[in-house]
């Protein structure tokens, strides 16, 4: 008996991990915790600008915000989260918004935004939230220290991201509802720093939403790195301006994602071709031979590259094969 036709098995291999997900996302969630309570966040004033004392006032405005959630999850019994929570308030740390609620949202910066030149937007993927909150932060303080001075990342955890073993996580309903949040704010950092260098780094799911905000962003790069698709058929439907590049290690799990795009009746499935692949028309620097979560790595391959194309220096970052763009 002949074998399917290869896009018959990507579809059934596809339909076979949603499937999978849709079972076993209820069972898990049934012995997880109930959702944590937060109150609204304080109504903040626009920020005018980005001089010391106006962003001052924004991050004593989210220290606030975060004690409130720290003294309802403590309320709640939920001592784990309202450490975590005690540890995001201390006066060392510096929130452009924050929203404890559903799973949490903030926008974190590292380094001083008043005076950086460049600024990189760190979009998280999959299985990040308050809980998991130290992986993003981890990676953004890498960041920096890679980048060195008049440079801010800004860690920005604004959509409520699906859990990584999910269907939520085979569909672009999430990043639909993020890319609104995420134009404006990166909108919000242009208008604050109009002449500063910003560059958008999407991880994983974190990419399908960058590609749904990217149209009409004046941003200089996209990075696109462990990403499943971005549910556009190539670079140039994403319709920027911006340079895209496009990453993968080599021990990736996200490899193994079948790159097709369903539309059913009332659902989309997968995100389409590769953006690591010869036919989307990123550019593609080299990403070492970590895993899907160590891009960010200290010292790794892919974090001296995307900090090369942070700073502006796309000739010396390191292609695919030793080459240099």
């Amino acid at each position: 008996m002949p074998s399917p036709p290869r896009s018959d098995r990507l579809r059934r291999g596809l339909l076979a991990v949603l499937v999978a997900a849709s079972v076993a996302v209820p069972v898990s969630g049934a012995a997880r915790p109930e959702t944590v309570p937060a109150p609204a966040p304080s109504a903040a004033a626009p920020l005018r600008s980005a001089d010391p004392a106006a962003l001052a006032g924004r991050y004593a405005a989210s220290r606030a915000d975060i004690g409130a959630a720290e003294r309802a999850a403590r309320g709640h019994g939920d001592h784990v989260r309202a450490a975590s929570l005690h540890t995001m308030g201390t006066s060392a740390r510096r929130f452009l918004t924050f929203d404890g609620r559903d799973g949490g949202r903030s926008a974190e910066v590292f380094g001083d935004l008043a005076r950086a030149e460049r600024i990189a937007v760190l979009v998280p993927g999959a299985g990040i939230d308050l809980d998991h909150y130290w992986r993003l932060r981890n990676g953004s303080r890498a960041l920096l220290r890679e980048l060195g001075g008049r440079s801010a990342v800004v860690a920005w955890l604004g959509y409520r991201t699906p859990r990584t073993v999910s269907s939520d996580a085979l569909t672009p309903a999430r990043a639909a509802e993020a890319a609104p949040g995420l134009d404006a704010f990166v909108r919000e950092l242009e208008r604050l720093k109009p002449t500063a260098r910003t560059t958008l780094l999407c991880h994983s799911y974190g990419s399908v939403v960058c590609a749904r905000a990217a149209h009409g962003l004046r941003v200089a790069d996209i990075v696109l790195y462990g990403s499943p698709g971005t549910g556009f058929p190539d670079a140039a439907a994403l319709r920027t301006g911006a340079t895209v590049w496009a990453g993968r290690a080599r021990d990736d799990w996200i490899a193994g994602v079948p790159h097709i795009r369903l539309r059913l009746p009332f659902l989309e499935l997968g995100f389409g071709p590769d953006p690591a692949g010869p036919g989307f028309g990123a550019r593609i620097f080299a990403a070492g031979d970590g895993g899907h979560s160590d891009y960010l790595r200290p010292g790794s391959e892919p974090l001296r590259n995307m900090a090369r194309i942070v700073a502006g220096t796309a000739g010396s970052v390191q292609l695919p094969g030793g080459h240099r763009a």
